[in-house]
């Protein structure tokens, strides 16, 4: 009884579990970015194929379970053992791999390895436990080189910036909220001052590592207005779930006005 028990509890969990996928119980947020659909068709289409799978699989465990869980026969053998069943497994598992791969490379493609465009707005962005702070260029258009010796959070000079001795750095912008024009292409570098961090935003679909020693670059555009949250994923030490900033995406006038008042508190 207990083995009929079992398999009705693992044939109900698995039903439930595909209820709550295919309703979008639990799912991605609103889409606010040019690739997102494309992403989020890709996972979609990477769910429906695992997920198949998986209740199939689940099912056929819970038929035999309640099928001769119970059953004191001797089992009988494979011919030729299980071998073949294993290398079927393999060929499956890995045609799907290889499928889903070739039919998602062109979504990923287009936001890890495209070019981004021209005319993107460009914005250094600074990762450390357990913060992040975001630089724009000044009224010159120039960023300031970057002295990592020179890093010092007790005057708030985040970046590493020497403007006695460099001009293009004496009007840059640095905030601690990341503010973004409403389709707009923006071009983010990452930069890491001390341990691996992460750049997630749900809403952009988008998110990329930060590594010590690499200028990591990733772009986007975002399609609505709002503000969001910018979280770290990867574990970065005590504070790890602490860290987050937020993005706030304005119409080009509120953007300018923003960034003249960030100006203005430098």
């Amino acid at each position: 009884m207990s083995g009929k028990i079992f398999a009705v509890l693992v044939a109900l969990i698995t039903l439930v579990t595909a209820y709550c996928v295919i309703a979008h119980v639990w799912w991605m947020p609103v889409d606010i970015s040019v690739h997102g659909p494309k992403i989020d068709s890709q996972l979609e289409e990477t769910v429906l194929v695992a997920g198949t799978l998986f209740i199939a699989g689940q099912l056929v465990l819970a038929a035999f379970v309640f099928l001769y869980g119970t059953s004191r026969t001797k089992t009988k053998q494979i011919p030729g053992g299980a071998k073949p069943l294993v290398l079927f497994a393999f060929i499956l598992v890995g045609a799907e791999i290889l499928a889903l791969s070739f039919i998602g490379s062109k979504a990923w493609g287009a936001v890890y390895f495209s070019a981004p465009d021209p005319g993107s707005l460009p914005i250094d962005v600074q990762a450390g436990q357990f913060a992040y702070y975001f630089r724009y260029a000044g009224p010159d258009g120039k960023f300031g080189n970057l002295h990592p010796e020179l890093i010092n959070e007790g005057t708030q000079n985040y970046f590493g910036l020497d403007p006695e001795h460099d001009p293009d750095a004496r009007d840059d912008i640095v905030t601690a909220e990341l503010a973004i024009p409403v389709n707009k292409p923006i071009l983010l570098t990452l930069h890491s001052k001390d341990v691996g961090h992460s750049f997630y935003v749900r809403e952009l679909r988008v998110q990329q590592d930060f590594v010590p020693g690499l200028n990591l670059p990733i772009h986007f555009t975002a399609t609505q207005t709002g503000r969001f949250e910018i979280v770290c994923t990867q574990l970065c030490g005590l504070g790890h779930y602490n860290m987050k900033a937020y993005l706030s995406v304005l119409s080009q006038a509120d953007f300018d006005e923003w960034l003249k008042k960030q100006a203005a508190m430098q």
